[in-house]
C-alpha cells in the first residue's frame, strides 16, 4: 500500500472522528439549552457544568488507568492463551524431539539431567531452582566426534513448520519464545548447509558446538516454562508431558 493511501486512509478516519466529536458537542449543549428553556434555572445549569468539569479528571483517571488496564490485562491474559497454543504445537511437532536430540551433545552436570527426568515430583521451588541452573549455563557441549546428519535430517523435516511460526506475528510479542524459534532456525541452517558431517574440521565442529549450545539452553528454559504452564492449567496434558519425558529413558505414553 503507498503512503499516498495510508495518508487518504488516516484523514477519512480523523474527519470521521472530528465529525463525530463536533456531533456529541452539539447534542450536549441542545439539552443544556432545553434544560434551560424548560426549568429557567441557568445557575443550575452552570453549577452542575463546573462540577461536571471538575470530575473530568478523576473520570479520565478511571477510564485510563484502571478500566484500559484491566482490559489491557485481560487481553493479555487472553493472547497468552493463544499463544501457549502455539507453543503447545511447537514442542509437539518438533520441540520435544528436539530436546532428546540435543541432549546427547551435552555433557554437562549429570545430576541437572537426572532431575529433568523427574519433572512430575518438582515443587516450585525445585523448579525454580532448575530454570536457574539452566541459565546459569552449567551445561556444556560437545560434538567433537560422530555423525551429526541425524540432527540435520530431524531439523530439515521441521524447516517449513518453523518458517511458518516465524512467520505468526503474535510470537514477536513473546521475547523469549521468539530468541528460542531463532536459535533453532540458525542451527538448522548451519546444519543444513553442509552436505556431510562427519569429517568436519575441529574449528568448525567447536562453532556448531556453540550454536547447539544457544538452541539447546533457550529450548530447555522454554520447556521448562510449558511444562510449569501444564502444571498449572491443564494437569491432564501435563500428565501426557510426564510420561513422555524426553529425559526418562523409560518413558512411555501407555499409563501403568
Amino acid at each position: 500500500m503507498s503512503s499516498v493511501a495510508i495518508d487518504g486512509d488516516f484523514m477519512r478516519k480523523a474527519s470521521w472522528f472530528i465529525r463525530f466529536g463536533a456531533l456529541l458537542i452539539a447534542l450536549s449543549a441542545a439539552l443544556y439549552v432545553l434544560h434551560y428553556f424548560i426549568f429557567y434555572d441557568a445557575p443550575y445549569i452552570l453549577d452542575n457544568l463546573v462540577i461536571q468539569i471538575a470530575f473530568l479528571p478523576v473520570s479520565v483517571l478511571l477510564v485510563t488507568l484502571v478500566l484500559d488496564g484491566m482490559l489491557a490485562r485481560r487481553e493479555k491474559s487472553e493472547k497468552m492463551k493463544k499463544l501457549n497454543m502455539v507453543i503447545g504445537a511447537f514442542f509437539s511437532e518438533v520441540g520435544t524431539p528436539l530436546v532428546k536430540a540435543l541432549a546427547d551433545y551435552c555433557t554437562g552436570d549429570e545430576e541437572l539431567e537426572r532431575m529433568f527426568a523427574t519433572i512430575g515430583e518438582w515443587d516450585k521451588q525445585q523448579a525454580d531452582s532448575i530454570r536457574k541452573s539452566v541459565a546459569d549455563g552449567k551445561m556444556r557441549i560437545e560434538c567433537q566426534h560422530g555423525d551429526m546428519s541425524p540432527l540435520r535430517d530431524l531439523l530439515t523435516q521441521k524447516r517449513d513448520f518453523l518458517l511458518r511460526l516465524l512467520e505468526n506475528p503474535n510470537l514477536l510479542e513473546h521475547e523469549t519464545f521468539t530468541n528460542l524459534l531463532w536459535a533453532v532456525f540458525h542451527l538448522t541452517e548451519e546444519l543444513v548447509n553442509r552436505k556431510e558431517t562427519m569429517s568436519l574440521p575441529e574449528s568448525d565442529r567447536k562453532h556448531l558446538a556453540g550454536d547447539i549450545y544457544r538452541a539447546y539452553t533457550h529450548l530447555l528454559s522454554e520447556w521448562l516454562l510449558y511444562i510449569d504452564h501444564l502444571r498449572k492449567d491443564y494437569p491432564y496434558l501435563f500428565s501426557l508431558a510426564v510420561r513422555m519425558n524426553p529425559f526418562d529413558t523409560k518413558a512411555t505414553p501407555v499409563v501403568t
